[in-house]
């Protein structure tokens, strides 16, 4: 039997270190300051057992503290608490049974303990407090300065106020584990609401920059405190590294964690470690030594300090093939809880889904380059003709990938004559685009070296798509531009495309009429064409539908906003600048956009 006082070794006391035992005391939220259901407790324990001092007294791995007290000396009164040394309830959790001593003095156990001299403890009675599973947290005890005889009775009442006091404790810690319980519940239905979300949130662009952002902003602080996102290059190397906090003082330090990050980490980094093996990593409890360890710059370490690291985990980011492209690292500062298991399995279907979002995105980025070069290379540069001014301009619809049916063209034939023409092929994307060329060049074959009417050049071409069975149906214009004596004469037949605009120098817009049926029909129309003549200053402006035509409203209408703008930028405006101020004034189009102008010298 251990003895407590200086100069005696006490036997460690297992249960006082209880994982489970701590747990049910920490869920009580009581510590040492006075709470009024317990000093109840402690003042009834003194007026039923006529004692000087009455303690409700929990117990933990290192001190006693006292939620109900009375009757105790300074400065243990203030203080509320005490160190094991000066503890008899300690012995009750040992024991796991109501401890009765007459006189303490006597009893080996507790001779030695200094809470006989410092707190006047002869007598003592303690009746175990327990929890809902029978451990015992502490006692609420009797004491008095003198020795004393404790009578059946007594001892009796004692034990019937412990129950009544384990009763209470029991209700503080359902009321906590409830809350605790709710407050997991509400976690629960946050993430998969968050989760039923992220594919759309994700999907929803396909700019990797864009969903790396969405995705931090989608985990913090719903998930942790802060967050990380690595991407590695094609030799699995780390190439961006990104955060969040949620603290958006923390900001500035956050970018600079993680642009160190990309060359600062070491061979013991679990980032490193994730991206090679795809296995997860989980620290429920970690600290500045992670970090320290896990990195190569010295700077990070101050860094980590002020970001706040509690504890942490990293998941794989994997991409078809269960490749890993990368990693998502969850950190929770001091004073959250640390992650488990369900923290893991929620990251882990993250890290999947932020890798399809990746996957496309860099699908998409590929896609985009091979059709910016196909566009490019299918968008002629405009010549240089004498007497004649030419602008052009090609747009894609806003978020889709740069390719699509809109086109236009410009060359000079052999006589010196220009033949312009714009077109739209149905679609946009690499498909469309792959046709338009095809019709582009059979114009430019059909009209080259002939001086045919232009409406014979568009009954050729219906002729050719249909022999050639180009897949598509499409609308055009076509128009020979040759100079004459008051400026320059223009032929033109319209398939089914939008009229040009004739701007006249001095402001005022018109509609070149004459709209004829679409390109590609089984059975090739009658083609039907029209002229007009150009006078010095005068522009004839071609473009596709995608300058007017608007969701919420009708084409017509949207040809009319283009009349008034052109007529609002009055007399004189450079070609160029006439063309950039049409697409300006279009805002975010909702398809491609053509644009081909022309001016009389």
């Amino acid at each position: 039997m251990s003895e407590d006082g200086p100069g005696r070794r006490s036997v460690p006391i297992p249960a006082l270190a209880d994982p489970d035992r701590l747990r049910s005391l920490d869920e009580t939220r009581l510590d040492a300051v006075p709470d009024e259901a317990f000093d109840r407790f402690a003042r009834l324990v003194g007026d039923l057992l006529d004692v000087p001092v009455a303690l409700v007294s929990l117990v933990d791995a290192d001190r006693q503290f006292f939620p109900g007290a009375t009757g105790l000396p300074e400065p243990w009164a203030a203080r509320r608490e005490t160190p094991l040394s000066h503890s008899f309830c300690h012995h009750v959790v040992d024991i796991e049974m109501p401890l009765v001593l007459p006189d303490a003095r006597l009893y080996p156990r507790v001779r030695l303990n200094l809470a006989i001299e410092d707190l006047g403890v002869v007598a003592y009675a303690g009746m175990p407090l327990t929890d809902l599973d029978g451990r015992v947290l502490g006692s609420l005890c009797a004491i008095d300065s003198k020795p004393r005889a404790w009578t059946k009775e007594q001892l009796r009442t004692l034990a019937d106020l412990a129950a009544a006091c384990s009763s209470e404790l029991r209700l503080r810690i359902a009321v906590r584990v409830a809350e605790q319980a709710r407050r997991r519940a509400e976690e629960a239905h946050d993430r998969l609401a968050m989760l039923a979300g992220m594919s759309e949130m994700l999907g929803g662009t396909l700019d990797v920059a864009t969903a790396v952002d969405r995705l931090g902003h989608a985990m913090v602080p719903l998930l942790a405190d802060w967050c990380l996102i690595t991407l590695v290059d094609p030799a699995g190397r780390p190439r961006t590294v990104t955060g969040v906090h949620r603290d958006a003082g923390c900001e500035a330090d956050l970018a600079r964690f993680a642009g160190l990050l990309t060359t600062g980490l070491s061979a013991e980094s679990q980032i490193r470690s994730v991206l090679r093996t795809g296995r997860p990593v989980v620290r429920a409890e970690a600290g500045l030594d992670d970090v320290a360890r896990g990195t190569t710059h010295p700077e990070l370490v101050p860094l980590a300090e002020r970001l706040g690291v509690g504890s942490h985990l990293t998941v794989p980011i994997t991409a078809a093939g269960d490749r890993v492209i990368g990693a998502v690292t969850l950190v929770n500062r001091q004073g959250r809880r640390g992650f488990d298991a369900s923290d893991l399995r929620t990251a882990q279907d993250i890290g999947v889904r932020a890798g399809q979002a990746v996957g496309n995105s860099r699908l998409y980025g590929e896609q985009r380059h091979v059709a910016e070069v196909l566009q490019h290379s299918m968008l002629p540069s405009l010549p240089a003709v004498p007497g004649i001014e030419l602008a052009a301009r090609y747009l894609p619809a806003a978020d889709r990938v740069e390719v699509g049916g809109d086109w236009y063209d410009a060359f000079v034939q052999p006589d010196g004559e220009l033949i312009a023409a714009i077109g739209d092929v149905a679609g946009h994307d690499i498909e469309a685009a792959a046709t338009m060329g095809q019709l582009r060049n059979l114009v430019r074959g059909n009209a080259y070296g002939r001086d045919d009417p232009v409406e014979d050049l568009v009954a050729h071409l219906d002729r050719a798509m249909g022999g050639l069975r180009v897949p598509t149906v499409a609308t055009a214009v076509l128009a020979r531009i040759r100079p004459a004596d008051e400026g320059l004469r223009v032929s033109w037949c319209n398939a089914g495309h939008p009229p040009p605009l004739l701007v006249r120098a001095d402001g005022t817009v018109s509609v070149a009429g004459g709209r004829g049926p679409l390109l590609g029909l089984a059975r090739p129309p009658r083609r039907t064409g029209r002229t007009l003549t150009l006078a010095p200053g005068d522009t004839l402006l071609l473009h596709t539908d995608g300058l007017i035509e608007r969701r919420d409203q009708p084409i017509d209408e949207g040809q009319a906003d283009l009349i008034t703008h052109l007529g609002a930028g009055g007399p004189g405006v450079p070609l160029d600048l006439l063309c950039d101020r049409l697409l300006a004034a279009a805002q975010q189009w909702e398809d491609d956009v053509a644009l081909l102008a022309l001016r009389a010298g």
